[in-house]
């Protein structure tokens, strides 16, 4: 399938591992031009190596902290500048940050905030300016299951996330007359860099088997890959999504207990 993406200029924050990388991924093979974006250079650029090798589009790696206006607006910046315009845009940095409530202070309601909430409606503010340019464009807001299902021990991400869904919600009222469609979809549990990281580097734990342990609650019976959420948003962000808006999917595995 022609996702009509060719030409089509997309910035994906998050997008050095996981998620963010495989969506930027299938969407340069499609023709797509992409800026990615995430703290380290390093793997940016490891990143983009990577894509490049299947890419029919063109993509390039921004260093930035999208808790900081100024690295935020840098990056659209970048993206006008290399490519002439904003189609796409997904709103993927974050990471998990789940803790009993009684234990979070200011300070980590207020840094997760701007990480997941604040960050997603700078990019849009921005982004939004130069879709009305081209005609429309595609929001992608990437929360997740504990966004809808809020449980023990899940502060501030699941209120932070829930924000996001609301988000996504009244933007994609007040934009639908500009043909600028958003959506969310709902992460559940998807391999990524960041198990990697905490679970195999550093607390030496079989990655393979953890997560085979922690499949027993999924329906499928197994954890997502990255690339099968990248499909999906993909998909939204693409010509073949031209009427829907305002929704949010699952990417679980059957696992939330709502639709």
């Amino acid at each position: 399938m022609d996702l009509e993406l060719t030409g089509k200029a997309a910035i994906i924050t998050g997008g050095s591992e996981g998620i963010g990388k495989a969506s930027a991924k299938i969407m340069c093979e499609e023709g797509a031009n992409v800026v990615i974006c995430a703290r380290r250079q390093e793997l940016l650029d490891s990143a983009v190596n990577e894509i490049k090798a299947t890419a029919k589009g063109e993509i390039i790696g921004i260093s930035a902290d999208v808790t900081n206006p100024d690295d935020i607006k840098n990056v659209v910046e970048s993206c006008i500048n290399k490519f002439g315009r904003v189609d796409i845009l997904v709103n993927n940095a974050g990471t998990s940050n789940a803790n009993n409530f009684e234990t979070v202070d200011d300070d980590v309601w207020q840094h997760d905030l701007d990480l997941k909430f604040f960050a997603a409606i700078r990019f849009s503010r921005l982004a939004i300016e130069q879709m009305k340019k081209v005609g429309g464009g595609r929001i992608i807001n990437v929360t997740n299951l504990g966004a809808k299902q809020p449980g023990a021990n899940s502060v501030p991400t699941s209120v932070s996330r829930a924000a996001g869904i609301a988000l996504t919600k009244a933007m994609s009222k007040d934009l639908a007359q500009y043909n600028i469609l958003v959506n969310t979809v709902l992460i559940g549990l998807i391999k990524s860099g960041q198990h990697q990281n905490r679970f195999h580097n550093e607390k030496g734990v079989d990655i393979e088997q953890y997560y085979q342990e922690r499949s027993g609650n999924i329906p499928l019976q197994r954890f997502g890959e990255a690339e099968e959420a990248g499909n999906i948003i993909s998909f939204l962000a693409s010509g073949k999504a031209s009427y829907i808006t305002g929704t949010s999917m699952n990417i679980d595995g059957g696992t939330s207990g709502v639709l």
